[in-house]
C-alpha cells in the first residue's frame, strides 16, 4: 500500500490517470485529497464536497486476471466493499443505487467513479475514485445528500474510515480474482435500492414510465419489469431512477 496525501487537487482520479499514462502505479496506490476542485462523478457530473469534511480518494488496483468484458463486476465489487465498510460503522438503512451510489434510506452518502486502464484490449487495472460524505453538515441545493455524521451524530476520523474501506476492497477483490462472479452478483442484487418495488424512471427522451427493478445483467444493464409485463434492460445513458 502506497498513500499519497494532498491538500488540494483538481481530481484524484485524474492524478492517478496521469501516473498510469507513464507507468502503472503499484497495486493499491492511494491518492487522498482534502479538497478536489474538479471532482467528477458518473456521466460527467461534478462532485461537490466541503473541504476537509469528507473522504475524497482514488485507489489504483491492478487486475491482470480480469477480462475486459467483466468490467461491471469491478463496479459491483467496489460498491459492496464500501457498503460493507459503512456497515462496520453501523450506518443505518444502507442500499446500493444502481449502478454504484451508496445510500442511507433515500439519501446519498457516497459516489463512485471507476475508470479502467485498457491497453491492447487487455485490462491493466482500475482507478477507483470515491467521494464519501463523513462530517459535512450542510448540503446546499443537494436535498438528497447526507453524511455519516448527520445520520449518527458521530464525528469520524478520515484515516480510520479509509483503512476500513481499503480492508473491504481487499476482501472483495480477492473474491473477484477468485472468479466468484455469481456470489458477487447475488450479494449486489440483494442490496439494490428499490429492488422489487414499483418505481418511476425517466428516459433519455424525457419520458417517464413505471417499472420494477429485477436485477442487473453481467454487463451492468438494469433489468426492469415494465408495465407491459416484459423485462427490459437499460444502460446508464438510457434511464434514470426517480424513486
Amino acid at each position: 500500500m502506497y498513500i499519497i496525501k494532498l491538500d488540494a487537487i483538481a481530481s484524484t482520479n485524474t492524478y492517478l490517470k496521469d501516473l498510469a499514462s507513464v507507468t502503472l502505479p503499484k497495486d493499491y496506490t492511494i491518492v487522498v485529497a482534502e479538497k478536489q476542485t474538479q471532482g467528477r462523478g458518473q456521466m460527467g457530473a461534478e462532485w461537490h464536497s466541503e473541504s476537509g469534511k469528507n473522504l475524497t480518494a482514488s485507489v489504483f488496483k491492478k487486475l491482470p486476471s480480469i477480462n475486459v468484458g467483466d468490467q461491471f463486476y469491478i463496479s459491483m465489487t467496489v460498491s459492496l466493499a464500501i457498503f460493507k465498510a459503512l456497515s462496520v460503522f453501523k450506518i443505518p438503512q444502507l442500499r446500493i443505487k444502481w449502478p454504484n451510489d451508496i445510500l442511507s434510506a433515500d439519501t446519498k452518502l457516497c459516489g463512485i467513479l471507476i475508470e479502467n486502464v485498457i491497453k491492447n484490449n487487455s485490462l491493466q487495472g482500475s482507478i477507483i475514485g470515491f467521494g464519501l460524505n463523513l462530517n459535512q453538515k450542510f448540503f446546499d441545493n443537494l436535498p438528497n445528500a447526507s453524511s455519516m455524521s448527520l445520520l449518527t451524530g458521530v464525528i469520524y476520523n478520515k484515516d480510520e474510515v479509509l483503512f476500513e474501506v481499503l480492508k473491504q476492497l481487499r476482501v472483495y477483490f480477492n473474491l473477484l480474482e477468485s472468479k466468484k462472479h455469481a456470489e458477487i452478483k447475488l450479494e449486489y442484487e440483494s442490496l439494490l435500492f428499490r429492488k422489487e418495488k414499483p418505481s418511476t424512471f425517466r428516459t433519455s427522451k424525457d419520458e417517464s414510465f413505471s417499472g420494477i427493478i429485477k436485477g442487473v445483467t453481467d454487463y451492468g444493464h438494469l433489468k426492469v419489469w415494465t408495465e407491459d409485463e416484459l423485462i427490459k434492460t437499460f444502460d446508464l445513458k438510457e434511464i434514470m431512477l426517480l424513486f
